[in-house]
């Protein structure tokens, strides 16, 4: 896998928003915090929940199944610090969202 991947349009993720997003055959969750945009594994580590399809508060993205909080920064989870999940680097490049799918920064995974 190549180290940086192109894969959104930053006009696609509107601040205070979320979307989902493959690369691979892996799903991230992309959101925007004030338009800084962070990226964290798609999948909940409670039920497995599409997490790019919840609801962001603040710096923390709520699962739509059971509402479980993790913070975009960290992956840490607020119900659960015991149950993060993978956080990965993002930057913006001429509008472009660029994805690290290779190594996680945070240390779920």
């Amino acid at each position: 896998m190549e180290p940086m991947v192109n894969v959104a349009d930053l006009e696609s993720i509107p601040p205070g928003k979320a979307r989902t997003v493959e690369v691979s055959g892996r799903r991230f969750a992309l959101a925007n915090v004030d338009g800084r945009v962070f990226a964290i594994a798609d999948r909940c580590s409670h039920r497995a929940g599409p997490l790019g399809e919840g609801y962001l508060e603040g710096c923390v993205l709520h699962c739509p199944l059971h509402g479980w909080g993790f913070d975009v920064r960290t992956g840490a989870c607020d119900v659960r610090p015991d149950r993060p999940v993978a956080s990965y680097r993002v930057e913006i490049r001429e509008g472009q969202v660029w994805l690290d799918p290779r190594e996680p920064e945070s240390e779920a995974a």
